[in-house]
């Protein structure tokens, strides 16, 4: 009787945060778009290798195969496949969404571009081809395809930080949830996210990119933590994270080295970690009984400063992002918040870039 007693005071607890904190996107829930690219069919009927069966490693396979002169005319007449075919050449990608988009991202490297609901697209900063390091970030809600600035902002804050050998994927590349309602309280939207982010990491293996560091904002956090199992990834790195749907770093399942910082004005830190059915994501990553590296954030300044110039949160993400942080030098997790020595040293020099 008790245990019943402490979850409904629990779900009581959660749906008032919720419902305190959204208001009117409580109710504004979205339809995850998924499955394959638009002109699928038009692709199928030429004979093509199926978008939504062939993975990535077969695509790279059949692309390999192919002259450039037949590359091109692919993605001359089936820009919106190509541009969206993870595993495909990343060069081939950008001239089949350059035909699609028309400059709408101001002449950014669009590896993928969905136009379907709010839009999805995948931004590059840095020369993905001949990067010695690459680091997806994956945002949490709000963000769409017109609705990118807070993630480019991120990007280009990381890459000039990280320095010219690190390539940085500014991935909206899943349907986010519209403000902090229910969407944003359950899983739905993260698990479809989830098998999209893993798609996606596959194709970056597939041609060859180094294991990307990942850094998982908010609810994004949510998407890399049902993603982790499946994810080639060196690193998981979240932050402002409401919890990624683990009891622990062992819960994930995962090689890669799991980092969290939390800013302690975040107002993230207000969200019971609870979970309740499909409510809530669970524990904190960045409560040291979760066993992640802790990242220090004192800062950030809030839920989106994490990556704002001068802060040491930045300074910490792009040590990782660019390799500096070495498994052998790192201590493990210590009681309150810290930077490994190695990543102050190491990111000591740095010119920091914009960011959110």
């Amino acid at each position: 009787m008790r245990r019943i007693s402490r979850t409904l005071i629990t779900a009581a607890v959660v749906a008032a945060v919720v419902g305190g904190t959204a208001g009117w996107a409580a109710g504004d829930s979205q339809e995850a778009v998924t499955g394959a690219p638009v002109g699928t069919a038009e692709w199928r009927a030429a004979g093509l290798p199926d978008p939504v069966r062939t993975g990535p490693a077969g695509i790279a396979r059949f692309f390999a195969g192919l002259s450039p002169v037949r590359q091109r005319e692919l993605a001359r007449t089936h820009p919106t496949v190509v541009g969206n075919l993870d595993g495909a050449p990343p060069e081939l990608r950008y001239e089949a969404n350059a035909r699609t988009t028309r400059g709408a991202f101001g002449g950014a490297q669009v590896l993928a571009h969905d136009g379907r609901g709010r839009g999805q697209v995948a931004l590059v900063y840095g020369d993905l081809a001949r990067a010695a390091h690459v680091a997806v970030i994956v945002p949490g809600s709000d963000v769409a395809a017109d609705r990118v600035r807070s993630l480019t902002d991120m990007a280009a804050a990381l890459r000039q930080a990280a320095g010219p050998d690190t390539a940085v994927v500014a991935w909206a590349g899943y349907t986010t949830p519209v403000g902090v309602g229910v969407d944003a309280a359950t899983g739905r939207l993260a698990e479809a996210g989830a098998d999209r982010l893993t798609r996606f990491v596959d194709g970056l293996a597939a041609v060859g990119a180094p294991e990307p560091s990942l850094f998982c904002h908010s609810y994004g956090s949510v998407v890399c933590g049902l993603a982790a199992h499946r994810l080639k990834a060196k690193d998981l790195v979240v932050f402002g994270s409401p919890g990624m749907r683990a009891a622990n770093v062992a819960d994930l399942g995962t090689s890669a080295r799991v980092w969290a910082a939390k800013d302690p004005t975040d107002w993230i830190d207000r969200i019971p970690n609870v979970r309740v059915g499909d409510l809530g994501h669970g524990a904190d990553p960045a409560d040291p009984a979760f066993g992640a590296r802790r990242i220090a954030a004192d800062d950030a300044a809030g839920h989106g400063g994490y990556l704002a110039p001068g802060t040491s949160s930045l300074r910490a993400f792009a040590a990782i992002a660019d390799g500096s942080v070495r498994t052998a030098d790192e201590p493990r997790p210590a009681a309150a918040p810290v930077v490994p020595a190695t990543v102050r040293a190491a990111a000591g020099a740095r010119t920091e870039g914009e960011g959110r």
